[in-house]
């Protein structure tokens, strides 16, 4: 399965126009499409327009969309050079702007190279234990991914001590390979950090979202270590490595969102 597919991302007769069906399956816990397959969606249009790697994306999310909607996706050429291009794409549901996208794409030679983060040491994939599934998040986005804990705490230990503000996921969607959207997906994941600082059963709604991809090679789980910056007058800042089980950093994700605490009753549908 490729990544147009795992979301239901549609090409139109236009080559710079791209149609998303929101269905339930690519849905966060408030019943709303889920931001990563925003910029997912955004970043795959982006590839398929330009015929060229992602570098960095970064979406602006101004509104939400929830089933059953179809979010158009426009992609406009804002500059291309010989190696890069610069490239926008915005996502409306009829009149209503959803997100904007600001990315680069491209390809260059260079002699220089180097890899200088470090991936946290951490128990492999097999020892960890499986991320609880809520139930409100039955047939949406989080139940066709699986994640292990690595790194935190699971629900039923919050209210606690607030931590260090470093949390890890192993993470994989089975059937999807990696790619830049794969990774601008996963990668929407700075706010499952918020809680484990804070010590309470807490998250966000994303604001921005940052994709850097450094490079990309076959790897079975991917590690998201999630980093918290400061969480101050209702906002939290963070950002996450992930990285291939073989230590490779395959990219960075970096986002700010409204921190809210967590609603027991189910999504509005």
């Amino acid at each position: 399965m490729d990544a147009a597919e795992f979301m239901g991302l549609e090409p139109t007769a236009d080559s710079h126009r791209w149609r998303l069906p929101v269905t339930k399956q690519i849905t966060s816990g408030i019943g709303a499409l889920f931001g990563g397959v925003g910029l997912g969606a955004a970043v795959e249009a982006m590839e398929r327009h330009t015929g060229r790697p992602l570098v960095w994306a970064t979406a602006q999310y101004l509104s939400f969309t929830r089933p059953p909607s179809i979010l158009d996706v426009e992609v406009v050429d804002a500059a291309a050079g010989h190696k890069t291009s610069q490239v926008r794409a915005t996502g409306h549901v009829g009149d209503l702007e959803i997100l904007t996208v600001n990315a680069a794409m491209g390809k260059r030679d260079f002699p220089g190279e180097g890899q200088w983060a470090e991936m946290p040491d951490v128990p492999p994939p097999g020892d960890c234990p499986s991320r609880v599934m809520e139930p409100r998040m039955e047939g949406r986005l989080a139940s066709r991914w699986e994640m292990r804990i690595a790194r935190g705490r699971g629900p039923e230990e919050f209210p606690g001590p607030p931590g260090d503000g470093r949390a890890a996921l192993w993470a994989r969607i089975p059937g999807l390979e990696v790619s830049s959207t794969s990774l601008s997906i996963l990668g929407d994941m700075v706010p499952f950090g918020i809680s484990q600082a804070l010590g309470m059963r807490a998250g966000g709604n994303s604001l921005d979202n940052t994709i850097r991809v450094v490079q990309l090679v076959p790897t079975d789980w991917m590690l998201i270590d999630v980093r918290i910056h400061a969480v101050l007058h209702g906002f939290g800042h963070g950002l996450a490595h992930i990285w291939a089980q073989d230590g490779t950093l395959l990219a960075t994700a970096s986002q700010s969102a409204m921190v809210r605490a967590f609603r027991e009753e189910p999504p509005r549908e």
